[in-house]
């Protein structure tokens, strides 16, 4: 009886034990992820405070920034633009003809301003950003960080994070902004010229931008935005991060790079989905 009391306390505790692990690797997992958004979200107050602190924008700060903003938002400008008047077609035009079949006119402006100005916008010049920039920001990093070159930059007496950092962040997230009104427009604009040389939709120019236009409302504009610079922000912060962070070999770097990229994308679609619920929460 003794016996059998011990191997059931024995079971009972491995059963236990068992259940336990995943509940632990799963608290593990969010404490982790909380402690990295903590350090991410300090990162960009800090960056954002020296940004508003007129004696930290130097030249050589005011360069780095526009060379941030040169490579970031203007090299990808044909892509974007290609990308644009891709969606524009697919999008607008459909959304213009079915609206007309349906004797559903008036909500053309607001169904255009959600899909396209509020969502695909957003959500994918985010994408090609952090695509496109974050991989190489990382990487970049990651080498000067391996190479010394963070070191010299203290040893000469200059604050690492203003000149590595801060410029990064202000620079993609202003790029980012950018790139997304320019999608924005020659969406529209493709959509329109295309639909009217194909006869689906109206012809009349002024017609199709009134109706953008009075469907345009301000939570519209502080959606773009937050959806815009929110992700923006976050990406570049993680780059920084996780670039800075290397402490191994070369053969790190790209570990961080998958890391970084993997955290921005994840924070895309987190922060749109948040603001996207808020938005539709208060309509």
């Amino acid at each position: 009886m003794s016996n059998l009391r011990s191997k059931t306390i024995i079971g009972a505790q491995s059963l236990g034990h068992s259940l336990l692990k995943p509940v632990a690797a799963l608290g593990g997992f969010a404490w982790e992820h909380w402690r990295a958004l903590q350090y991410v979200a300090a990162v960009i107050g800090t960056a954002l405070w020296l940004a508003l602190n007129p004696r930290y924008w130097k030249r050589d700060i005011r360069t780095k920034v526009a060379h941030q903003v040169m490579a970031v938002g203007l090299e990808p400008i044909g892509f974007v633009c290609a990308l644009a008047a891709f969606v524009g077609i697919s999008v607008v035009v459909q959304l213009t003809f079915w609206t007309g079949e349906a004797g559903q006119s008036q909500m053309l402006g607001p169904l255009l301003v959600t899909v396209v100005a509020r969502e695909l916008g957003p959500i994918l010049m985010n994408l090609v950003v952090i695509v496109r920039t974050g991989s190489a920001m990382t990487t970049e990093l990651g080498v000067l960080k391996i190479s010394g070159g963070v070191e010299n930059f203290q040893k000469e007496g200059q604050d690492p994070f203003t000149h590595l950092v801060m410029p990064r962040i202000l620079g993609v997230a202003l790029s980012t902004f950018c790139l997304t009104i320019v999608f924005i427009v020659v969406a529209f604009a493709s959509g329109y010229l295309f639909a009217a040389w194909t006869a689906k939709g109206s012809g009349n120019m002024l017609l199709f931008v009134n109706t953008l236009s009075k469907a345009v409302h301000p939570k519209d504009v502080s959606n773009v935005l937050a959806k815009t610079l929110l992700p923006a922000l976050f990406a570049s912060a993680s780059c920084c991060i996780d670039g800075l962070g290397v402490t191994g070999t070369f053969t790190d770097i790209p570990q961080a790079t998958q890391k970084a990229l993997t955290r921005s994308v994840a924070g895309l679609f987190a922060i749109s989905a948040t603001v996207s619920l808020l938005t539709y929460l208060k309509a």
